[in-house]
């Protein structure tokens, strides 16, 4: 199908920044799908995928952090743009479905009942009690009654607490005594540990929805003279939301342009893959990239700001010596410097380097952003997870694959994707910068056939939605890469509301 544009459409697309090529791409792929990812070995450390260090290793990476980093411009980038509703879907789910009988209630809704069990445990139980006080209603006695629903509707409904349309970011999820933090606020801290400038500056980047931006200013506003005074630092904290020309149409089944009620066309956000064009207007010589809602308190932040220096260090002495490499390259270099640089590309960076390659084409393999990401243990999370991969040209390359990106009906590419032993907890050090210190265009490093389609209902309606290749999957595909095993302790993200009653939230 061809898409035709009114002049209408002509006028909305001008407005989003989208032109009609763009458009026609979008709606081939709907057409044509993605092509699965060829899996060629899960990396594992058995065969070299996944770097493990000893404790020496883990020391001298960290003093190297603490040495290569002075003078270095950090900063800490973190995806925040997501809104709560998914964490509380089974209060959501309650509250529609409950009016005061259960059969068995602890059977029907098991994940309502350990809630309700704990809920003077969480950290903003205070904020729920005020919140019904100030309409004159007592909590305590609606629980005694088993009026559940009217706390969770308190808890979840915009005019309310309003906990279901907030930004996760916002939400109170540890408490310090009197004190609750954030996830907003728990990067903050984090960036004061190990993300701290030779002056004292703590650069943060957060994506963000529109809709939210006046409430992480505000957020912003309340917090930031405590943290500055508390840890002696500077806060340098940007925002950005996802560009308006990253947005994808959306289709019916039959791949026809959806439109809405006044006859415009319908897009959709591109997805965190979107994010790539945020990152690469961010200006740093080092990046951490982190979920928003993998925090801890600080009782158990120790492992995690240990293991963020060791990714750091080893990040920056492999830059050092990869820019090393590229100058001597620069100068026509004789058989036995193209033979070390080989060697290195190869044995350091775990670069496939083709039979009887140049010192022009291992310049350009060696030339390109840098990643060290990662990979925890698998424990049966859902997620992507770290592979050798082979691309359309025969190339060889470490990537994070997500179960969406595989075939397994076939039974080869099943097989090697069940031997995966380690799980992306979405842990990034990065560098983005070229050895004459400029930036990379991280738009010329993504790989635009690993996007994702997925059918969503809207009313009577079935639409497809397709998004951009995830930020730490396709967008980085053409990054070098390299995977570490970091401890499981610094994975501990919150996917639902009852995750914050892992011991892992909670007050040490």
């Amino acid at each position: 199908m061809t898409f035709k544009p009114t002049d209408k459409d002509l006028a909305q697309l001008q407005e989003l920044g989208l032109s009609v090529d763009k458009v026609q791409q979008q709606i081939d792929h709907f057409k044509q799908g993605f092509p699965r990812t060829n899996l060629d070995q899960a990396a594992t450390p058995a065969n070299g995928g996944i770097i493990v260090l000893d404790d020496k290793e883990i020391t001298r990476y960290e003093k190297l952090y603490r040495t290569l980093g002075k003078g270095k411009k950090i900063l800490k980038f973190v995806p925040a743009s997501g809104a709560a509703t998914r964490m509380f879907k089974d209060l959501y789910s309650f509250a529609s479905t409950y009016f005061g009988v259960a059969n068995n209630f602890s059977k029907e809704f098991p994940e309502v009942k350990e809630f309700l069990e704990n809920i003077h445990t969480f950290a903003f139980f205070n904020d729920l009690k005020a919140s019904m006080a100030s309409a004159e209603l007592d909590i305590e006695d609606y629980l005694q009654r088993g009026d559940y629903s009217t706390v969770i509707n308190f808890l979840l409904k915009v005019q309310y607490l309003g906990y279901g349309s907030l930004p996760k970011a916002l939400l109170k999820f540890h408490r310090y005594g009197e004190m609750q933090r954030t996830p907003f606020e728990e990067h903050i801290v984090e960036g004061a540990l190990y993300a701290q400038c030779s002056d004292g500056t703590v650069h943060l980047h957060f994506t963000i929805s529109p809709e939210h931006r006046a409430a992480f200013r505000r957020k912003l506003a309340e917090v930031k003279q405590y943290y500055e005074s508390t840890f002696h630092i500077k806060l340098k904290i940007t925002f950005s939301e996802q560009k308006h020309y990253t947005d994808i149409i959306a289709v019916d089944e039959q791949n026809q342009p959806l439109r809405d009620d006044e006859g415009r066309l319908v897009f959709r956000p591109g997805g965190h893959g979107a994010l790539i064009e945020n990152l690469n207007e961010q200006r740093a010589d080092l990046i951490f990239i982190k979920n928003i809602d993998n925090v801890v308190p600080d009782w158990m932040k120790h492992t995690t700001v240990i293991y963020k220096q060791v990714l750091a260090g080893m990040l920056l002495e492999l830059k050092e010596k990869t820019f090393e490499t590229l100058r001597a390259l620069d100068h026509q270099p004789d058989e036995k410097t193209l033979r070390k640089a080989i060697r290195f590309a190869k044995e350091e960076l775990n670069i496939m380097v083709p039979e009887g390659c140049d010192a022009k084409t291992l310049h350009g393999l060696l030339n390109r952003p840098m990643r060290i990401c990662g990979m925890v243990k698998n424990l049966g999370e859902p997620g992507g997870g770290p592979f050798y991969t082979i691309d359309s040209k025969g190339r060889r390359s470490l990537q994070i694959v997500e179960s969406a990106q595989v075939n397994h009906k076939d039974p080869q590419q099943e097989e090697i994707f069940q031997a995966s032993t380690h799980f992306n907890p979405v842990d990034l050090v990065c560098s983005t910068k070229n050895y004459r210190g400029r930036y990379f265009d991280l738009r010329q490093y993504v790989d635009p056939q690993t996007g994702f389609i997925s059918k969503k209902s809207k009313g009577a309606l079935t639409l497809k939605s397709q998004e951009l290749p995830g930020l730490w999957n396709g967008a980085m595909a053409d990054w070098i890469t390299l995977f570490v095993e970091v401890p499981v302790a610094t994975f501990n993200p919150v996917k639902t509301v009852n995750d914050l009653l892992r011991k892992e939230h909670r007050e040490g």
